[in-house]
This record gives structure tokens, C-alpha cells and sequence, in this order.
């Protein structure tokens, strides 16, 4: 199959960030040698992990202040799409490494970021994530200088091998979520490598059991009961365009897997009239029908990144219609990326033939990390926002998901 390159057509390259690049360029040449093989075998991908480590990726985010590259969003999600390409199960783990260092950039204090966040490039530590807001079975009791942490919580996107989570525990008494830190490998914390869909196999997002764990007050990032701030609720935003960003990915890569095995490997149809399926007017207009889905869902995708861009400029002064107009646009990208990736993923099928079902060739694999991804939370409930907001220009409520 044709190797690995990077698409242009669909974002430009500023010669200045050629360096970043060029390493994302690399990672990404290594885990697409690998994709299909380890799509197949599911289970924990340690040496790839370490692959992203190396490349110093972890870092984009964390601040300059604190030895960090602190490129813009539209860079980062530009940089996750490319993963996504490849290998969306290790792009949700590298993207959800930079959720948490962006939860700790929204919610911590000067100090708690500079403790939390320094370390992270200097040592290369991956963050995963125990913060499913739809689990309320861990559960947070006050204790003297803390929080103490009991129960388990679901779907930890990236808390196989990581080294340090966030985590969320419901407190009964302010019916409300304690946000805070642990250690992965604290005493009472124990990963199960429980997950076992038919995609997204690699995402290490395992069942996370906490037993007396304690939550120094140092280390909570939301109390329960602090009151929401415009700036606080970006952190659902963020996490809605991981998920939009893994689509783009996703459809852009079944979509080039498409176009290579119908160049290389496709015969014409007999009634076709032509040599080549590339010459075939029906392939061409699936082809352009299918190109016009990814193309439309990376302009959103970009717009959406420009729009939280600019919100996080604005820092603790965010106001609450330029939170709601990120919303909209993160719904908006969401809704296409989702369209884009399961149609696309299917649809190519019909262009190539027959021999591309080839479990060798795995190309199955978009299809089913893209069906697996896009139940994170109902498409539907998007829709209804950017119906609410096109007839009466209501903003998105704020929730974990909106």
C-alpha cells in the first residue's frame, strides 16, 4: 500500500513550526507500520506509548513558563487529526494526555500548575484520565487536610500505563463533583485493563477501582460545590473537539486508505467502458461525494480550534456568549467530523471491491474505531443545540458534554 504522507490539501504547514512537523511526520510513519497488526491483536500498546513519549508531543501544550512548546489549539488538534490518520485508538491517548494538562491549565491555581505541569515534559509523564462525568460510583468524603476517594469509575481513557490521572468523585452532600489528582500508582489506586470493544482497541481505558485514596487539599482541582465560571466550562469544549478532531482523523485516513487500494489494486468494471477504476465516472463522483465530507469537516474543525483559541485568550474573563459561540462551532465541527468519519469508513468500501475486505489488510478497522468513538455521547443532543441556537440564537447549555 502506498506509505504514509501527510495531507496537505487539507491544512497548510507554517515553515516556522517545520521541526514539529517533521517529528509528528516520523511518529506517525512508525505507528502506521504497526496499525493494522496491533488493531488486530488489541491489548496495551507499551512500545508505542513510548514511541509518543519520545517524540516530545507530550510537551506541546504545557505552558513555555513551565518548559513547555504551548503551541495554539489550532495546532494541537491539527497535530491530533494527523495521528488519527494512523491510529485513532493512540491519537485518543495522545489527545487525552493534553485534555487533563488542559484541565489542570483551566482549573488549577498558579501554584497547582507549576507543580503539576513542570514535571510533566522534564519527565515525559503521561496523563490519563478518571473523569467520566456520567460515573457517579467513586465517591468523595471530607477528611482532615483532604479528600478521601472510594469506588470505582468507567471508560479512563489512557489510565493503562499512565503515570498520572485526574480524576472525578461525587460528594453526596453538595451533590457535585470533587475534581482533583492521583498518583497511578498511589496506594488504594488500581487500573483494571478491562476494555474490550471492537474498536478504538488501544485506547487503555480501563476500569479504575480507588480504595481510601486520599486527595491532599493541594491536589483538588474543583472543590464540591465551587460554582462554574464561563473560563471553567471551556474544559467540555475541549474535550467535545478531542473527540470531533479523532473524526477528522479518522475519515481522513479511511479515505486515503480508499483512494490507494482503488488506485493501485481496483479493476475497472466490465461495463464500465474504461481501463482503470480511476477513469470510472461512478468511482470519481463517490470519490468527490466523500472528499467533500472530510474537506467540509476539517474547515469546520479549524474554525472550531480558531474559536478556542480566541476563548482561551481571554482568560478569567471570558464572558458567556463567547463561551456559547464556542460551543456552537465545537457542536457544528462535531456534527460533520461524526458525519464524515461513518460514512467515509463505509463507503469507500464500495469503490475498492471485494479484495480490500482482506482481514489482512484490516481496513476495517476506520469503520470500527469510527462506530466504537462516535457513541462517546448522542449526535442527536448536538443537533438539538444548533437547532436551538439557528431559530432562537440560544446558546448551548453547559454541561460536561456541551
Amino acid at each position: 500500500m502506498t506509505p504514509y504522507t501527510h495531507p496537505p490539501v487539507l491544512f497548510g504547514r507554517s515553515a516556522d513550526d517545520a521541526p514539529l512537523w517533521a517529528r509528528l511526520d516520523r511518529l506517525c510513519d512508525a505507528l502506521a507500520a504497526t496499525a493494522a497488526e496491533r488493531d488486530q491483536a488489541g491489548g496495551h500498546a507499551a512500545a508505542e506509548r513510548e514511541l509518543i513519549r519520545a517524540s516530545g508531543l507530550l510537551n506541546l501544550t504545557t505552558p513555555r513558563a513551565l518548559g513547555g512548546e504551548e503551541v495554539n489549539w489550532q495546532t494541537f488538534y491539527r497535530t491530533l487529526r494527523q495521528v488519527a490518520e494512523v491510529d485513532s485508538a493512540l491519537a485518543h491517548l495522545y489527545a487525552f494526555h493534553h485534555l487533563q494538562v488542559i484541565t489542570i491549565r483551566l482549573f488549577g491555581t498558579p501554584a497547582q500548575q507549576a507543580r503539576l505541569l513542570s514535571d510533566t515534559g522534564s519527565r515525559g509523564l503521561f496523563w490519563g484520565n478518571a473523569l467520566n462525568p456520567s460515573d457517579r460510583r467513586t465517591i468523595a468524603t471530607p477528611v482532615e487536610g483532604g479528600y478521601r476517594i472510594d469506588g470505582p469509575k468507567s471508560y479512563c481513557s489512557g489510565s493503562v500505563g499512565s503515570d498520572r490521572m485526574t480524576v472525578s468523585a461525587w460528594h453526596e452532600p453538595s451533590q457535585s463533583f470533587l475534581i482533583g489528582v492521583v498518583d497511578t500508582r498511589a496506594a488504594g489506586v488500581t487500573v483494571v485493563a478491562d476494555w474490550n470493544a471492537f474498536g478504538q482497541k488501544q485506547t487503555d481505558s480501563g476500569t479504575v477501582h480507588f480504595d481510601r485514596v486520599i486527595i491532599p487539599d493541594d491536589d483538588v482541582l474543583i472543590a464540591p460545590g465551587q460554582p462554574a465560571t464561563p473560563w471553567t466550562t471551556l474544559r467540555a469544549q475541549f474535550a467535545q473537539h478531542v473527540l470531533g478532531s479523532l473524526y477528522v482523523g479518522l475519515a481522513t485516513g479511511a479515505l486515503r486508505a480508499g483512494l490507494a487500494y482503488t488506485r493501485e489494486r481496483t479493476r475497472a468494471w466490465a461495463a464500465s467502458g474504461v481501463a482503470r477504476a480511476v477513469d470510472d465516472p461512478y468511482t470519481q463522483l463517490r470519490y468527490a461525494d466523500l472528499w467533500l465530507l472530510v474537506r467540509t469537516a476539517a474547515v469546520l474543525s479549524d474554525a472550531a480550534s480558531a474559536r478556542l483559541d480566541e476563548a482561551f485568550g481571554q482568560g478569567h474573563a471570558l464572558q458567556a456568549a463567547q463561551r456559547g459561540e464556542v460551543a456552537v462551532a465545537v457542536a457544528e465541527a462535531k456534527i460533520a467530523a461524526h458525519r464524515a468519519a461513518m460514512a467515509v469508513s463505509s463507503g469507500f468500501f464500495e469503490q475498492t471491491g471485494a479484495g480490500a475486505t482482506s482481514q489482512t489488510l484490516a481496513l476495517d478497522r476506520f469503520w470500527r474505531n469510527a462506530r466504537v468513538h462516535t457513541l462517546h455521547d448522542p449526535i442527536d443532543y448536538k443537533l438539538r443545540d444548533i437547532g436551538r441556537y439557528v431559530l432562537e440564537g440560544r446558546y448551548p447549555e453547559p454541561t460536561s458534554y456541551s
